[in-house]
């Protein structure tokens, strides 16, 4: 019973020590390295797992290079690359696409790229291959009013020199919409542009909007262009309604201070006769006076009513039509001879 079980620990140990050897020592890596030409020794992918640099990365993107031909990039350029936070296989599958179409791209261009945050291996292809970003509807008026609604596809390719520091798509959208909102806007009228579209694109490429980007445009084409509101129409009644809005706020305003000016002209007249009934009020007393004071007579106090007697008779006829006065002549009695 002693023998086997000594022989499952001699496995089982034999076992943990070549599990160890080859986590610490990746021999078959190496030997695949050995037999694509790549120069690398066992120490080296030892190393590699003590400074936690992953030899899975490192070996396949140098055999990569190597067989592309890239002999300018090295272990430690990798490692380098690696530990800063960098996409090594990236940038070697960028690298060596860039070789093969003659981009000039250098490593240390490369990996700059990918440490500002940009994907190096799409900027090569968008280098070789353009694409085409479609804007979102963009919408203008025209000099006669009409509001117009256009869609353009850009077509854009990458610029490697300043894809570190350059602008992205965002800007290329936003200055292409700004250059169509102004080529529209100084068309005399929409039937202008709907007749040559292309108008819009060579004015745009004109204003060299792809400088400070990491693109170049090669071209921009008007995919649709539709007829929106006609917006000075609205513009025109929105400032009639206004205009229309204040002379009613002015009228009230006046018809307001005819009111009040009427009303107070109604307090004038008012207080007015209160001061005559007050000054009519006085008179029989200044009268009375006048008797007890001797300054006038009985005589001349009789004339004075006869005199407003024969004023009130006047005021009363005044007031009669002429209907009332032949009422009253066709009533009065017969004169007597």
């Amino acid at each position: 019973m002693e023998l086997p079980f000594a022989s499952i620990l001699i496995a089982v140990g034999i076992i943990v020590a070549l599990s160890i050897f080859f986590h610490f020592v990746p021999f078959f890596m190496w030997l695949s390295a050995q037999v694509s030409g790549v120069r690398i020794s066992l120490i080296q992918l030892m190393l590699m797992r003590i400074r936690n640099v992953p030899p899975g990365v490192i070996v396949p993107s140098l055999i990569e290079a190597h067989k592309a031909g890239l002999s300018n990039i090295t272990r430690d350029n990798l490692e380098a690359h690696y530990m800063t936070g960098g996409h090594v296989q990236r940038v070697v599958h960028a690298l060596v696409s860039a070789n093969k179409a003659n981009i000039d791209l250098t490593f240390e261009k490369a990996t700059a790229i990918d440490l500002a945050g940009r994907d190096v291996f799409e900027a090569v292809q968008t280098s070789v291959n353009p694409k085409v970003i479609d804007t979102p509807p963009v919408a203008a008026v025209a000099k006669n009013g009409i509001q117009l609604i256009a869609k353009a596809r850009v077509t854009v390719r990458a610029n490697i020199q300043q894809l570190v520091g350059g602008a992205g798509e965002e800007t290329i959208l936003a200055r292409v919409g700004e250059g169509i909102v102004s080529s529209i806007g100084s068309a005399e009228s929409h039937e202008q542009v709907l007749e040559n579209p292309d108008s819009i694109s060579k004015l745009v490429l004109k204003k060299g909007l792809d400088a400070g980007t990491a693109f170049e445009i090669l071209s921009i084409d008007i995919a649709d262009i539709d007829v929106g509101k006609n917006i000075g129409a609205t513009l025109q009644m929105d400032q009639a309604n206004a205009d229309k809005n204040i002379a009613q706020a002015k009228a009230e305003e006046r018809r307001a201070m005819a009111v009040a000016t009427e009303q107070e002209m109604k307090a004038k007249a008012q207080e007015a006769r209160a001061d005559v009934i007050r000054a009519e009020a006085q008179v029989p007393l200044a009268l009375a006076k006048a008797l007890n004071d001797g300054n006038i007579g009985a005589f001349d106090y009789y004339k004075l009513q006869n005199l407003l007697g024969d004023t009130e008779m006047r005021e009363n006829l005044g007031r009669l039509t002429k209907g009332d006065i032949r009422g009253v002549i066709g009533t009065a009695p017969p004169p007597v001879n």
